[in-house]
């Protein structure tokens, strides 16, 4: 019998997990349960555990700046900034410490209360992450958060970059393990996992989620956020990223997901880790804004500011500012990046005060 045919198995999961209380004990049936509810349903029970931990119309906002651009080794189908496909892409060396510092200013300015810095490595070298520690510095005297994606990182450099100040370290897992090496074949599902471990053990929050629209099946998308939710700790920021097609990569052509199903994984993320902040990450572009406000009410919290998303278009921030309007929704207020750093916006106890919503 299909999970389609048990509407029971349907509400129970629904229920426990609409009462938003963290857990570590996900079974495949369930998460995969979540995938096959009834939409009304999952999405109600989605932002019940939202307004358990956060104001149901406020949304963090952060801004993304590639640092470094192309050149990378690895061959994630997805990606244009692998040198192994010819995308058009032109590399760009590792920007200097002013220059990134004049953009988080500039970003600041324009709402944003946390800094990501990207750049296309598999690893990075420690020359280069003696400038990258500067920017972290800098980034965080502006009175932002920071967050950094340099790709595989040790137990000292993630160490480095937390004694720098570092708020957030982002590596995505990007699918599920079964569906992981029809996408990458460069690194592990468990390299991307002991990444995170050092990143964790340094003392960062941790922000990992993954892509959907990769030619995946709703299992993989429920196995994929099983595997973070499962993590004894859940990231802070859990990044739902659509695919961006882009010319010349492997993935260019992929029949693209429904936008309801897109929806699904944001409210199954929500129900799964209902502590963090679930980012409305790349591809928004290609979304309506009814898709992005089905996404709002499904438990997105974050979305990501700016007309670029490292090397993909985003939607310009007057766009973003116009819909938030229309919706009623606030960029979250700048105290909260103290509240976070003071452990009050910890993943697993963001649900105080100053985080719930009125009834």
């Amino acid at each position: 019998m299909s999970l389609a045919d048990q509407p029971s198995d349907h509400r129970s999961v629904l229920n426990r997990a609409g009462e938003g209380q963290p857990r570590h004990d996900w079974t495949a049936e369930e998460a995969r349960a979540l995938f096959e509810a009834p939409f009304n349903d999952l999405v109600f029970a989605a932002q019940t555990a939202h307004r358990k931990h956060f104001d149901a119309n406020e949304v963090q906002v952060s801004t993304l700046l590639s640092i470094k651009t192309g050149a990378c080794p690895e061959d994630c189908a997805y990606c244009p900034q692998s040198a192994r496909y010819d995308t058009g892409l032109e590399k760009e060396k590792l920007m200097d410490v002013s220059l990134v510092l004049a953009q988080a200013k500039a970003a600041k300015e324009k709402g944003a209360t946390r800094f990501c810095m990207g750049a296309a490595y598999r690893s990075p070298t420690d020359k280069h992450l003696d400038r990258i520690v500067e920017m972290i510095r800098g980034v965080r005297e502006l009175g932002m958060e920071s967050c950094a994606t340099l790709g595989m990182v040790n137990r000292e450099q993630a160490d480095r970059m937390a004694e720098a100040g570092l708020d957030y370290y982002n590596h995505n897992i990007d699918t599920s393990e079964d569906f992981y090496g029809d996408i990458i074949t460069t690194r592990t599902f468990q390299d991307r996992l002991d990444t995170l471990a050092n990143v964790r053990d340094a003392g960062l929050n941790v922000c990992c989620g993954g892509i959907v629209g990769m030619g995946e099946e709703k299992g993989h998308r429920a196995d994929m956020l099983r595997t973070l939710a499962n993590l004894e700790t859940h990231p802070e920021s859990v990044p739902i990223n659509q695919l961006v097609q882009v010319p010349g990569t492997p993935l260019d052509g992929e029949e693209p997901v429904h936008p309801v199903e897109f929806v699904r994984t944001i409210a199954a993320a929500r129900l799964m880790m209902p502590a963090s902040h679930v980012r409305l990450s790349a591809g928004r572009t290609d979304m309506s804004e009814e898709t992005q406000t089905l996404c709002f009410l499904a438990g997105a919290n974050s979305i990501f500011y700016g007309d670029k998303l490292l090397t993909t278009e985003n939607p310009e921030a007057d766009r973003d500012r116009a819909l938030f309007q229309r919706l009623g929704i606030r960029p979250e207020k700048v105290e909260r990046v103290e509240e976070r750093r003071e452990g009050c916006g910890n993943a697993e106890s963001a649900d105080g005060p100053g985080h719930a919503a009125a009834s």
